[in-house]
């Protein structure tokens, strides 16, 4: 993109540089208000400047016109994931406990006799993540996922607090710089808003990415993964970070048939490689399905599922096809 040749007077923005002598609607305004821009928004609030802020509206599940206040880790990355794995964690617990009535007896035993015992809390904490026992041990996919929800939408209003107890002004909406010093805030309903800021912090994060492979459309992101209506009881997913073991064990933990596709050796790229083979042998240890030094090659909706093919022609049938392969800036840059 050519670079807009300035007029003597007129201020270059890629230097920071501001309209002197003007009376701005804000000191600061923030487009995105996640983690960063949330706590930028307060800082500078609590130190006397006249902060706004935007954000797009809330939903678990990011897209190009949706967000909300708190951003990727509050909403659809770190919290909601965390709770998804505390829930997982039960399984093993419980799968320990060889028989319903052992399990029974124990836990009612412990509850006239040792009150706070070790496993009746195991039991009463699984059933608040989704583990229902009867004559077997059953998993409620949809009871986790209403808690990961109500926590999410709990810490979304808290976040509005916080902004709006430092005297933030928050704005729903898309936002962009419309000029020097000047930002507009399309809402809703299509209005417009225009405000001046001295200054604008740009804090709009990222998204998750998706490969270039006939059939990507069929596979989903992280933010899809928390929000599944049903339970996938056979998974493909494509990568081998932080997010994709830890979704391997999120869906293993409650009895779905995991399959790790990753190009490298070993996953967790980066990290110690003492670490990663030994993070390695306990994924394998758990029953997932690592298949190193493999990518995808396409994926194929049929009657069963979806049909994952590897670039070693091997063929995998899923209920679900997880693309954990990174994220690009949520940032767009218009010519004009």
């Amino acid at each position: 993109m050519a670079r807009k040749v300035l007029r003597d007077d007129e201020p270059d923005l890629n230097k920071g540089e501001v309209v002197e002598g003007t009376n701005f609607d804000f000191d600061l305004f923030i487009i995105g208000a996640g983690s960063g821009g949330v706590r930028a928004a307060r800082f500078s609030s609590n130190f006397g400047a006249k902060v706004g802020i935007c954000e797009l509206p809330f939903d678990p599940i990011s897209s190009e016109t949706i967000g909300g206040v708190g951003g990727t880790c509050v909403i659809r990355g770190c919290v909601p994931k965390k709770i998804l794995v505390y829930g997982a964690s039960y399984g093993g617990e419980l799968e320990g406990l060889h028989s319903l009535v052992a399990l029974t007896v124990l836990f009612l035993f412990q509850l006239v006799f040792i009150p706070g015992g070790y496993f009746s809390i195991v039991v009463v904490d699984a059933r608040n993540y989704g583990w229902e026992l009867s004559e077997h041990i059953d998993f409620n996919w949809k009871k986790l996922l209403q808690k990961k929800t109500d926590e999410i939408n709990r810490l979304n209003g808290i976040y509005k607090r916080l902004l709006s107890n430092a005297g933030v002004k928050l704005f729903e909406g898309e936002g962009k710089i419309a000029g020097p010093n000047e930002v507009e805030v399309t809402q809703l309903d299509g209005t417009k808003l225009s405000y001046t800021a001295k200054h604008i912090l740009i804090a709009t994060g990222s998204r998750a990415q998706r490969p270039d492979i006939p059939g990507k459309e069929l596979g989903i992101t992280s933010d899809e993964a928390l929000s599944l209506e049903e339970f996938p009881k056979r998974t493909v997913i494509l990568g081998a970070g932080y997010i994709a073991v830890e979704f391997a064990s999120i869906w293993r933990g409650m009895g779905s048939d995991v399959n790790l596709v990753f190009r490298r050796e070993l996953p967790l790229r980066g990290f110690d490689d003492e670490m990663r083979a030994v993070v390695a042998r306990n994924l394998e240890g758990r029953g997932i399905n690592l298949h190193p030094r493999t990518n995808l090659k396409e994926l194929i909706k049929t009657d069963d599922g979806i049909k994952v093919i590897t670039d070693h022609g091997e063929e995998l049938i899923a209920d679900a096809v997880l693309f954990a392969t990174g994220k690009f800036q949520k940032l767009s840059v218009s010519k004009d």
